[in-house]
């Protein structure tokens, strides 16, 4: 037994020197000491050595499996090397040349407007709330006093999905949802995208953002909505900032009215940023329907309420100065990195 295990050892230690690269020194390990390996055969043999011998021979083969894996982890170690010096002798490294830079990314210029309305809104007590992008029509056009026939559910402003469901093309929705929970009194804004079948241009895209407002209390008048909408304008566009409301139309309020806010480029005196008007529109509003209140279990004899809705990307573009909508969304990081 002692001559077979020295033969193996020998004939290992022959091989190991012989080897050239990694693979045939693998090739040594797996043929002495695989599962199939000669080293491996000897200790299945070990049943047959007389029981008073088998920790001897235990013992010799221990150190003939110790001795040639110290052997082959040393010819892999020495192996290892060389072919680090070798990668290192043929790359040239240029150490003149500049380091690479991280790119550190940061918030969307929509982002930065939402925040900046959202921290408006909730320092005066609103919550946010958000509800789902495919939307019942009930909610999306029927609890806001659009019912079937109306111009606003034509296929041609809408994303029908099939006959009751639809992608909504506001946020107003979660507004009626909000209110049909029937916890008073609700002062809230609704973020979220939306979408309507619009062609691309530098001002309107078919998905797009928008936020939405509703306050439902005991006797909230226009003037609560008035000043509400000054000091948000005040607010996030700077302390001079004045507002001025044009009669409208909305179905789910009345009175309805949209808002205008003096130039914050010219002070309103007109330039090329505001058309020489003086003024900029940035969002519609209104008192909630009294038949709105009805269909989503409210008491209008009993409640009031108001609410607003802008664009999100609008807020950008004016905030930011920025010309065309479809800057937001090209990706393009020479317009991004500036904010």
């Amino acid at each position: 037994m002692k001559e077979k295990l020295q033969k193996i050892q020998e004939k290992a230690m022959s091989q190991i020197r012989s080897a050239s690269d990694l693979s045939m020194l693998n090739d040594v390990r797996v043929s002495v000491l695989g599962k199939k390996g000669e080293l491996t055969s000897v200790l299945k043999s070990m049943k047959d050595v007389a029981a008073e011998e088998r920790p001897k021979v235990g013992q010799m083969v221990n150190d003939v499996r110790s001795e040639i894996e110290r052997m082959l982890e040393e010819a892999k170690e020495a192996m290892e090397s060389a072919l680090r010096e070798a990668k290192l002798k043929a790359e040239v490294l240029d150490v003149t040349l500049p380091a690479k830079k991280n790119c550190v990314g940061h918030r969307h210029p929509n982002t930065i407007a939402l925040e900046e309305v959202e921290r408006i809104f909730i320092g005066m007590g609103y919550e946010v709330v958000e509800g789902p992008e495919v939307e019942y029509l009930d909610y999306n056009f029927t609890k806001l006093n659009i019912p079937e026939g109306h111009p606003a559910r034509d296929e041609q402003d809408t994303f029908f999905i099939d006959s009751r469901i639809c992608l909504r093309s506001q946020t107003s929705p979660v507004q009626a949802r909000t209110m049909e929970r029937g916890k008073l009194p609700i002062r809230m804004i609704a973020p979220g995208r939306v979408f309507r079948s619009d062609e691309v241009d530098a001002t309107h895209s078919p998905s797009f953002h928008q936020v939405e407002g509703l306050v439902i209390d005991k006797n909230i008048t226009f003037a609560d909505l008035k000043g509400t909408l000054e000091e948000f304008a005040r607010e996030l566009f700077g302390e001079n900032t004045r507002t001025k409301f044009r009669p409208h139309h909305f179905p789910f309020t009345e009175p309805s009215a949209e808002v205008d806010v003096s130039c914050f480029k010219c002070g309103g005196k007109g330039c090329r940023f505001c058309k020489g008007s003086g003024w900029i529109e940035i969002l519609g509003c209104g008192m909630v329907h009294p038949h709105v209140l009805e269909m989503c279990g409210i008491d209008p004899k009993e409640y009031t309420g108001f609410a607003f809705g802008m664009g999100l990307e609008r807020i950008a573009l004016l905030k930011y100065e920025i010309d065309d909508m479809r800057l937001l969304y090209e990706n393009d990081t020479r317009f991004l990195k500036q904010f």
